[in-house]
């Protein structure tokens, strides 16, 4: 008999990791985006209501459209002795700030447990924003991956 105790054990929001390719030559070289606080993957669908005559009456919807994003948060990230902002964070903040091809960067997430089903990778559109604070508080970062076209699943990389 199975152990359905263990079957239906509540994961923890922190299982993912989002990493950036900050690779300049094509080859990807993946970097974890570090300080991650909040992370939020969706896909957001756009319905349309296809109602005819021919329905008598009941309401149909055709799904037009599929568009994925990403949202997360991040505290802000310095080496204690160069005070060079961590790459991978200004990657994005880079992209953030740039027109065309500029403003995209090249993500992967996936469930850091190693778990299947979970894992995904593409190309985003990225807005950085300082979420501020008082004295008291830490830098953090709202980030929003808007996609670029569908996502593709990947095989879990932490497996």
């Amino acid at each position: 008999m199975a152990d359905t105790a263990a079957e239906s054990a509540t994961l923890l929001a922190r299982r993912y990791r989002l990493e950036i390719d900050v690779s300049a030559t094509g080859t990807p070289s993946w970097a974890v985006v570090p300080g991650m606080s909040e992370f939020a993957p969706k896909i957001e669908p756009t319905d349309q209501d296809s109602t005819d005559y021919g329905s008598d009456g009941w309401g149909q919807v055709t799904r037009t459209k599929l568009a994925w994003s990403v949202e997360a948060s991040f505290l802000r990230r310095a080496h204690p002795t160069t005070k060079a902002f961590n790459a991978a964070q200004e990657k994005l903040r880079s992209a953030s700030r740039s027109f065309g091809g500029a403003s995209y960067v090249h993500v992967r997430w996936y469930d850091r447990d190693g778990r299947d089903g979970d894992n995904w990778e593409g190309t985003a559109l990225v807005t950085w924003e300082p979420e501020g604070g008082d004295s008291e508080e830490l830098e953090s970062i709202k980030v929003t991956l808007t996609g670029h076209g569908a996502p593709t699943e990947i095989t879990n990389p932490a497996t």
